[in-house]
């Protein structure tokens, strides 16, 4: 019998488990600068977030673009922990862009969402505990937008159980498994965002700082889940866990409900619940 293990990554004042990234890079920063004029980034929602009350953690300023969009749950959160709001173009580039000008523009320093060896390891930190609690798990399902989360608990789980495979579930379109098989990466054009409900994992490409590590560490085993998939498994995950997830953070257990998991050979799975940002007044499945 199967025995999947939730892993509520989202429990945090940022409600994501990005928190433990920002706050890490925040700190490195600060100990090397500690004149440090403010922080910037450029995120989904989720990112911004944890950066934003990371920032205000530690006193300083912090800006962050997002594209039009995204979700006014996390906009809102952004600016809740005092931080400064730009929008801009809904593409990748622009985002990045944009959030390259500010920082040359104010001083600031630039804290990527997942492309950041400070910011994948406090994700990492999610391996280290969920294998100190579960030792001999099989495998640890986690959903993919860049990779910082991914390549992170790939890392720590090579380190503490390498029998432990690390699949990334991502939403259709992003196309991960060819490039990983391949160890090369065989998007072409611009990154650009994947037409997907799930906002926080709709990035096509990973990232050139993370893509190398998941091909190194990660398991050439990659699960691709629908977007009405996502929606049950999150409304299934309120109702059964009794935890708040987003729909992105569904996207492990819309794995581990499908039909085609259950000839999978892995008893003991990890399935990372990455957030929990959503309005709860527009709940998808209503």
């Amino acid at each position: 019998m199967k025995t999947p293990t939730p892993y509520p990554a989202n429990k945090y004042s940022s409600s994501v488990f990005k928190a433990r990234g920002a706050l890490n890079a925040v700190l490195a920063h600060l100990e090397k600068n500690p004149e440090l004029k403010g922080v910037v980034t450029h995120s989904s929602g989720n990112h911004g977030q944890a950066l934003a009350w990371a920032a205000k953690r530690c006193g300083i300023a912090c800006t962050v673009v997002v594209p039009e969009g995204t979700s006014p749950a996390k906009i809102g959160l952004i600016k809740k922990y005092g931080a400064e709001c730009v929008i801009c173009e809904p593409t990748p580039t622009a985002r990045k862009e944009t959030c390259a000008k500010i920082a040359k523009e104010q001083g600031k320093q630039e804290v990527p969402p997942y492309d950041d060896l400070l910011v994948l390891a406090g994700q990492g930190t999610i391996g280290l505990e969920i294998l100190r609690q579960v030792p001999d798990l099989d495998m640890i399902l986690v959903p993919i937008s860049g990779g910082g989360l991914t390549s992170g608990i790939s890392i720590a789980a090579a380190r503490v159980n390498p029998k432990t495979q690390v699949c990334p579930v991502e939403p259709v379109g992003k196309d991960l498994q060819p490039s990983l098989e391949a160890n090369a990466r065989l998007w072409t054009g611009p990154p650009q965002f994947l037409p997907s409900i799930a906002d926080a994992i709709r990035i096509q490409q990973a990232g050139d700082i993370t893509f190398p590590i998941m091909c190194q560490y990660t398991a050439k085993k990659v699960f691709t889940v629908k977007d009405d998939d996502m929606i049950k498994a999150m409304k299934w995950s309120w109702e059964n866990l009794k935890v708040v997830v987003e729909v992105s953070s569904a996207a492990g257990v819309a794995v581990v409900l499908s039909e085609g998991f259950r000839s999978e050979t892995a008893q003991k799975i990890g399935v990372i619940l990455s957030g929990g940002n959503c309005l709860v007044d527009k709940l998808m499945w209503n």
